[in-house]
């Protein structure tokens, strides 16, 4: 593992309980960051205390704007201004065709993926700008590129975090902060719990790898993009997809 140098960061992670949200956290813990878990999920504490170094977890319901503005107050108080965001929280929620899908589930997958994404940015963002550094990745998917069948919600709303990443890239371009995102193919996380068997074969069979990416290698991209050697680009999108990606 390359050593990527994060000494003196202070990392906020999203989604950090499990999955890629833990492997990104891992990962930046590993190479000097202190590193909060925002995370509503149970196993959040115990999944931190194994992290090591300067590492908190915080209870936070990413879609609502009190609980956040919560989380990053308390953040702030242990840890220091936050400099780094990776925003990995997200759903994806029952698979339908658009006719048949359930609207809460709609409502909700959307509240989670896409509004949940644009008010832990909103939160982190102001203290960026004041000390005139940051580091954002959202994680999207190649579903927000492509769009996947009888997944339209989880679609739309990681479509919605690329447009997001791109209007907040450019609103920010004039400081020396950095908005990218991610477009991982599927990675065998718990959210396979929410997918049918015949939605998985499909995803698998799209992918030219002919293999799901692992959570390390999302998080290997992701500790590049959050350093500071990630000066230039911003309002990017990097493709994660084993292939499938055709732009």
């Amino acid at each position: 593992m390359n050593r990527i140098d994060l000494s003196g960061q202070v990392a906020v992670v999203t989604g950090a309980a499990q999955g890629i949200g833990l492997a990104v956290a891992k990962r930046l813990a590993a190479s000097g960051a202190k590193v909060a878990s925002w995370d509503l999920a149970e196993e959040n504490h115990a999944a931190v205390a194994a992290l090591g170094g300067e590492t908190i977890a915080v209870r936070c319901d990413i879609t609502d704007w009190e609980s956040v503005s919560a989380a990053l107050a308390e953040t702030k108080k242990k840890l220091g201004a936050v400099t780094i965001l990776v925003n990995s929280a997200g759903i994806a929620g029952p698979n339908a065709l658009v006719e048949d899908y359930d609207i809460a589930a709609w409502q909700q997958i959307l509240a989670i993926n896409l509004t949940g994404a644009f008010l832990v940015n909103r939160a982190v963002i102001p203290d960026m700008k004041t000390g005139n550094y940051g580091r954002v990745v959202n994680i999207a998917s190649i579903a927000g590129k492509e769009g996947n069948p009888n997944a339209a919600a989880y679609s739309a709303s990681k479509a919605g975090v690329i447009a997001l990443t791109k209007s907040l890239g450019k609103e920010t371009a004039g400081f020396d902060i950095a908005v990218n995102a991610v477009t991982p193919a599927a990675a065998r996380t718990r959210i396979f719990d929410q997918m049918t068997e015949e939605h998985i074969g499909y995803m698998l069979a799209k992918i030219p790898r002919n293999r799901f990416v692992g959570v390390d290698e999302i998080a290997a991209m992701i500790a590049w993009l959050v350093s500071k050697e990630n000066s230039f680009t911003t309002g990017a999108v990097f493709d994660l997809s084993g292939g499938r990606a055709t732009y």
